[in-house]
């Protein structure tokens, strides 16, 4: 496109401002969080899985296995929907993107965190 086109249409062109270096560490500590949160959910996930899949193989009814998933994925679809409702609370909602996401996953990592730690000890 020509620059002088692109002046009348949009005006002259302006940088984008650069990221400081509060909002560079901000995203990172969320990422970490959220990282943290996401594979210890993924471990969970999958122990359960495969428990009931060995479940099953030994003999257990559907309804026993469904007695062992459905309760870990209601926990999770619920811990999700509280997150979701506490990041869109009015006072959350004024902050920054990235401090509202190291907010959220500060609050979503222990729990999931500290049972996949506990889970990994217990199943050796």
């Amino acid at each position: 496109m020509n620059p002088e086109t692109y002046a009348t249409l949009y005006g002259p062109a302006r940088p984008a401002p650069r990221n400081s270096r509060g909002e560079t560490v901000l995203g990172l500590l969320a990422a970490v969080f959220w990282i943290l949160t996401l594979a210890s959910l993924g471990w969970l996930t999958f122990l359960v899985g495969m428990t009931a899949l060995w479940g099953l193989a030994d003999g257990m009814s559907w309804a026993q296995v469904r007695d062992l998933v459905l309760p870990y994925a209601l926990t999770v679809v619920g811990a999700a929907a509280v997150l979701t409702a506490l990041a869109f609370a009015p006072g959350i909602r004024r902050l920054h993107p990235l401090a509202r996401l190291l907010l959220t996953g500060a609050l979503a990592c222990p729990v999931p965190t500290g049972l996949a730690v506990w889970a990994w000890v217990q199943v050796g």
